[in-house]
């Protein structure tokens, strides 16, 4: 009797966990389907143009591509948005973040690398500067970057302006050094002892021994250098403004394309589809990297 009410109540425990993680992924996935059914919306009106706002049906009478293309060739009846900048963005954001994340990620390794295996008078102090520095977020400093962007006549042009995110992006970079610092730990000193021994400096020990043996932090540091950019709204919109649409990222370009002074509500479903189009590549990059960032993140916790 004892055996069957003991596997009674595992059976009645397998049962609401289930449903639990069920109603969980059903709340989960529920934004992501109606985000992409309203990206693939294709209504029209009776005068056959193409409905921007979303009905109150979850469900669309019509799918199609249309906002799509939209998108990318500038929306019919918008003559402020008839150019379709949104290819324009979408290189201006990969261009931003593929570089932050080549400067962020070398930075975070260095500094990673540093304050584990090398000892120096100012480390201590360092480590815990860093993590009170860490609790303050970025955008408290925007109005004095901006102002000292300013003063280096970096906002006057497009190729300033994309220095100027890059630059902001990167430039505080080294001081997310404590998940690299973790993982670092884990790795014998005496590997770097034997190098040094044969003649090996700093920069070849890192470079050789380190290096080689940190692909799940690298790939953990690469990809959250490149998400910061790539979504980022804050800073990109302090930086650029609403004027010269040529020079926006993705997140500026569609708030104002839907919030901006010169908005026009019937292009929603047309923003829709952009923050679809958006999320593509950073999903893609976790999927095929996933067993990397999870190695990276686990190992990081042995010490870090």
């Amino acid at each position: 009797m004892k055996v069957k009410s003991v596997k009674r109540r595992n059976i009645r425990k397998t049962i609401t966990s289930h449903l639990i993680l069920i109603i969980l992924a059903i709340i989960w996935l529920y934004p992501i389907l109606w985000m992409v059914l309203t990206a693939f919306r294709s209504e029209y009106n009776d005068q056959g143009k193409l409905i921007g706002i979303v009905s109150g049906n979850y469900f669309p009478k019509q799918l199609g591509f249309d906002n799509f293309i939209n998108l990318f060739n500038g929306h019919p009846d918008s003559v402020r948005y008839s150019t379709g900048m949104f290819p324009r963005w979408f290189m201006n954001t990969l261009v931003v973040s593929i570089f932050t994340f080549i400067i962020s990620t070398f930075l975070i390794l260095s500094v990673a690398y540093v304050m584990s295996k090398m000892k120096f008078k100012a480390r201590k102090p360092f480590l815990n500067l860093a993590m009170i520095l860490g609790l303050f977020p970025g955008f408290m400093s925007i109005i004095a970057i901006y102002n000292i962007l300013q003063v280096f006549g970096l906002l006057n042009s497009y190729a300033g302006s994309m220095i100027a995110l890059i630059l902001c992006y990167s430039g505080g970079a080294g001081l997310g050094f404590y998940v690299a610092k973790g993982f670092f730990d884990v790795i014998p000193n005496s590997l770097l002892e034997s190098a040094k021994l044969d003649g090996a400096s700093n920069f070849l020990a890192f470079r050789k021994i380190i290096l080689p043996l940190s692909k799940p932090i690298i790939v953990y540091t690469a990809l959250t250098s490149f998400l910061g950019p790539w979504t980022d709204f804050i800073f990109a919109r302090a930086i650029l403004g609403e004027q010269n649409p040529e020079r926006h990222t993705v997140s500026v370009g569609l708030y104002v394309l839907i919030y901006g002074g010169q908005a026009d509500t019937n292009l929603f479903t047309t923003f829709i589809a952009g923050c679809l189009l958006i999320s593509i590549p950073i999903v893609t990059l976790f999927l095929m990297l996933q067993k990397y960032y999870v190695e990276g993140v686990t190992a990081s916790a042995v010490k870090g």
